[in-house]
């Protein structure tokens, strides 16, 4: 397969982006929407926060998206006393030499596991900011830009709390995408306790059948295709009537800022690409909506009593705005 797709072949992008699918499919059983919504995120040139609990396949999945085209990956164990130089890196003095030198931390990488990230303190989590936003890392006042493609694919658990801090409103927000990661089905689950518990000594998942197809130069020529692809003037503003509605929306005591309708437009553009159509239609924007929009709406405190999410409210607002006909 060629690494590099010609300028403007969207029928060679897609055939990429799902062979792609096909190469994570070969380690992850199951799962395909949160297969196409990490995806997504990827073709978007987003970050994406993965919420599930232990033992469903989030770091894996990782693994898997990193393997197929050949990055770099690196993987962050949040804890407690992990401090914020233990990511971006810091300055050593070098007897040797009579100088200081830069020790690159782990985020000088393709793809970024930031696994339990809200088991670390906020000035720890606050050192990821400027590099998802800006994709650079200042040390010691040096700015250092980072290679692209860059991605943060974060992990956290929904249920323990203890010892656990909330990320903060203006770190959610750099998120492209909050995904849910729910148990599989009957019939995955069968099937993954087959593939992993067949003829293998322990649980130790693997990554070996996954292919490199691309190289991070690909990557950023597929960005840039998803990012080129039309949107009608309806869908459009069929998104933005979708963002605007959850600042009004009874039940939500904040909605989503001008960035959600931005990332709800860039995650439905992939979300095309990924299904080999040339233009974005409404429900692609649909589709899309609770996982761009779910981190930046928040449930008023009596709905939150009643146990009802975010998602229980966009739900029923999806169900209500109008959808144009294209």
């Amino acid at each position: 397969m060629s690494t590099t797709p010609q300028q403007g072949s969207f029928e060679r992008g897609a055939q990429i982006v799902a062979a792609i699918r096909e190469q994570i499919g070969r380690a992850v059983v199951g799962q395909r929407e949160v297969v196409d919504h990490v995806l997504a995120g990827l073709l978007a040139a987003g970050h994406v926060l993965i919420e599930g609990v232990p033992g469903l396949g989030k770091t894996l999945l990782v693994q898997s998206l990193a393997r197929t085209f050949g990055g770099k990956f690196a993987r962050i164990q949040f804890t407690p006393d992990l401090m914020p130089a233990d990511v971006t890196g810091h300055t050593l003095y070098d007897p040797a030499t009579h100088a200081f030198t830069t020790r690159r931390g782990p985020v000088f990488t393709n793809l970024l596991l930031a696994d339990e990230i809200n088991r670390a303190p906020a000035k720890t989590q606050a050192a990821l900011l400027e590099v998802m936003q800006e994709q650079q890392v200042t040390i010691e006042g040096v700015a250092h830009p980072l290679e692209p493609p860059f991605m943060v694919l974060a992990t956290q658990n929904p249920i323990e709390q203890e010892g656990t801090y909330a990320l903060p409103e203006a770190q959610l927000d750099r998120f492209l995408l909050k995904i849910r990661i729910d148990y599989p089905p009957a019939a995955e689950e069968l099937e993954m306790v087959r593939k992993i518990a067949t003829g293998r000594v322990g649980e130790r998942l693997h990554v070996d059948a996954v292919q490199a197809l691309l190289e991070p130069a690909t990557v950023i020529k597929l960005q840039q295709l998803a990012a080129a692809l039309p949107v009608d003037e309806r869908v459009l503003d069929y998104a933005v009537r979708i963002v605007r509605a959850t600042r009004s929306w009874s039940g939500a005591a904040a909605g989503a800022g001008p960035r959600g309708g931005i990332a709800l437009v860039r995650a439905a553009r992939a979300a095309a690409l990924i299904a080999g159509r040339a233009f974005v239609t409404p429900d692609d924007v649909k589709r899309m909506a609770p996982a761009a929009l779910r981190h930046r709406v928040t449930p008023a405190p009596e709905l939150e009593i009643e146990g009802q999410s975010s998602d229980s409210l966009l739900k029923a607002l999806l169900a209500k705005v109008e959808v144009p006909r294209i």
